[in-house]
């Protein structure tokens, strides 16, 4: 049985290898089609986009005379907007869409720097944020990027549509104001370390696993040595070093959360997220921009970054793991409910 078992852990291992090729290969091929044309900040004028929507809606349902006089209408607040230097205040609306790795903090960095650089009193920041977590050092980084909006004084709006957890969470707790729509999922506030060991297969192929290290913790649990108590105790260790450390991030922050009941590991919808105080308000962000649009400029800022091919072929990669991340949150939540 067990001959067996290594067998089939070594032909499943063939398979995945083989499986994993071809995914290279058409990610590759994909990535190549969507190399980025350009690098530089794109600003686009939310105000005329709900404008352009409404005038099409217009011209759809409104007779040839009701047209013209909206279209006359239309010309003459135009005319007059146009003498008119706008002194509204400007809300600058940033998206935000996280991976593993959380790789958009490129393009973070240099939004919130040309932000920084023109903005007056009166003017916002408003982030469309969906992240499911990751990497603890890169998404901490996405989080500090964030605070020099909130450093400056200038308010900082983070949306929330569908789900920050986990390291998407240590980046939306920064925010004066946090919005989740209602089945949006916030919380996670945890840390996560799992790898497989192949020590025994190994050996029972008369395979030996050398690993040589300098410092006594330089590596402690691995995929392919022999684990010990102590191994697993220093790892434990340090997650809980940096659940203390995401904890104290949040309270600083959000100092009302009572962290004993929310920074457990949980999530939540958005509607039980309020009442524990990791949401200020149901709302989608759609609701929040149109709330703004008659009395504030809307501006979309994203910033395209060039990036080399090893670099899409990761972005890709994550890009997939991701999705089957989303899968399995999808599929978690989905057994919860009530058939």
């Amino acid at each position: 049985m067990t001959q067996f078992l290594a067998e089939y852990g070594l032909f499943l291992l063939k398979v995945i290898t083989i499986v994993a090729g071809v995914v290279v290969v058409i990610v590759v091929a994909a990535s190549v089609g969507r190399k980025v044309s350009h690098e530089g900040l794109e600003v686009d004028n939310l105000n005329k986009n709900y404008e352009l929507l409404a005038a099409t809606l217009r011209d759809a349902i409104l007779s040839k005379d009701e047209r013209k006089k909206a279209a006359k209408a239309k010309k003459k607040q135009d005319k007059a907007a146009a003498k008119e230097e706008s002194t509204r205040p400007r809300s600058f609306v940033i998206d935000f869409k996280g991976d593993l790795r959380a790789s958009a903090v490129a393009s973070l960095r240099e939004e919130v720097n040309a932000v920084l650089e023109v903005a007056i009193d009166g003017d916002e920041v408003i982030v469309r944020l969906e992240n499911h977590g990751g990497v603890v050092h890169e998404h901490g980084l996405a989080s500090s990027q964030l605070a020099r909006i909130r450093d400056r004084g200038m308010p900082l709006i983070i949306c929330v549509d569908k789900v920050a957890a986990s390291g998407g969470y240590l980046m939306a707790c920064v925010a004066t104001k946090i919005y989740a729509a209602p089945f949006a999922i916030l919380g996670s506030i945890g840390v996560l370390a799992q790898i497989p060991n192949f020590n025994r297969m190994l050996d029972s192929h008369g395979i030996d696993f050398e690993q040589i290290t300098a410092g006594k913790y330089k590596r402690t649990v691995t995929m392919f040595g022999e684990n010990t108590d102590e191994d697993r105790a220093k790892l434990k260790e340090e997650l809980e070093d940096v659940h203390a450390l995401f904890k104290a991030a949040i309270a600083q922050y959000r100092p009302e959360l009572d962290l004993d009941t929310v920074a457990t590991g949980e999530h939540w919808y958005g509607t039980r997220a309020l009442s524990l105080g990791l949401a200020d308000e149901l709302r989608t962000s759609d609701e929040v921009l149109s709330d703004r649009v008659a009395e504030r400029d809307l501006y979309s800022l994203s910033y395209k970054i060039k990036q080399p091919l090893q670099k899409r072929l990761l972005a890709s990669i994550d890009s997939a793991v991701e999705k089957v991340d989303a899968i399995g949150w999808r599929r978690r939540f989905e057994s919860r409910l009530p058939r």
